[in-house]
């Protein structure tokens, strides 16, 4: 099901990119856009990693410089069955984290230096088995490509803006050519927030779950860094609204129009999904036992389900308290 939304959000990001051109320059204008659209396509499986990596300012590290961040993403690797990725450091205070690839052979993983001072080991562990299910599902490459389209619709919306409205171009619907481009825009990255955000990240929080080794890892770790990122602005990520879906959490401030680009869905819910993934785990993943699963440090600041409720100054959902009397089903 999730190989047909994908193939759905593609092709209709695809025709709205068309239906853009058309407007601009007709029906010649319509064919340019599509083949600029095919050429994106290509050039985005073979160097998304690059580009994304670049516009980030992320550097690479190895084993000599990053010798506890590198051996913790092995570890987690080889737990999920993928080759070693390659590794990044991305020097920015804000606490967030990303992966990108056109397939798992061709894999990296970018993670900020706030957020290697924010996070204790099991934390980070668990944000790194994310970054690392995304890898294992293929969503890198298509969470890239949905990226550049979003953001060469974004590109085409402003031009017509400049030159779309003008009659000595080949626009055939004039002024309202134009302020359909700039409705347009904002609606194609809302496209790529429902088709990708929600669904994506929700089973990646499950199979990095899983791959890590306990829920409470990452539900704890989505916490501390969701609040830190809209605290501490990341200025690389404001200048690329268009790739903020692909972090764990939205890079942005929400400041002026970014808020457009929120494409993540909201932590509690995930905080949530992962401690009823945690009571339904019970043992472990794998019918490990508690003391069997691996460890990389400090536990995280949740040992049980009902212990994020209880911060929250709140009964868990599955503590006796938070259970109402139990009534017939007639009253």
């Amino acid at each position: 099901m999730n190989y047909l939304k994908t193939t759905l959000l593609l092709a209709a990001l695809t025709a709205l990119f068309g239906a853009m051109g058309y407007l601009l320059g007709g029906t010649g204008g319509m064919v340019m856009a599509l083949i600029f659209a095919a050429g994106m396509n290509i050039f985005s499986w073979w160097n998304s990693d690059k580009l994304v990596l670049r516009m980030n300012g992320a550097e690479p590290v190895d084993e000599a410089s990053a010798p506890e961040l590198y051996a913790l993403v092995r570890t987690l690797a080889e737990r999920a069955g993928l080759p070693m990725p390659k590794v990044y450091i991305m020097h920015t205070d804000q606490p967030n984290a990303f992966a990108t690839g056109r397939d798992p052979n061709h894999a990296a993983v970018a993670v900020t230096t706030g957020i290697m001072q924010v996070l204790d080991k099991e934390e980070l562990a668990g944000v790194l088995a994310h970054e690392l299910a995304h890898i294992k599902h293929r969503d890198t490459l298509i969470m890239t490509i949905t990226a550049t389209i979003a953001g060469a619709i974004s590109m085409l919306a402003n031009f017509a803006m400049f030159f779309g409205g003008g009659r000595d171009r080949n626009n055939p619907l004039g002024i309202i050519g134009v302020l359909l481009m700039a409705i347009l825009a904002p609606l194609a990255a809302m496209l790529v927030q429902m088709a990708i955000s929600r669904t994506r990240e929700y089973a990646a929080d499950r199979e990095g779950a899983m791959i890590a080794g306990n829920p409470l890892w990452l539900a704890s770790a989505l916490e501390k860094i969701s609040a830190a990122a809209h605290a501490i602005p990341n200025p690389r990520a404001e200048a690329h609204p268009e790739m903020a879906h692909l972090f764990i959490v939205n890079p942005l401030t929400g400041k002026g129009m970014d808020n457009l680009f929120s494409t993540h869905p909201d932590t509690e819910n995930r905080i949530a999904a992962l401690m009823e993934l945690a009571r339904e785990m019970g043992s472990g993943p794998d019918g490990m036992k508690a003391d069997e699963r691996p460890r990389f440090g400090n536990a995280g600041r949740y040992r049980r389900p009902d212990d994020y409720y209880a911060s929250k100054g709140r009964p868990g959902p599955w503590s006796k308290a938070a259970r109402p009397p139990r009534r017939g089903p007639w009253g």
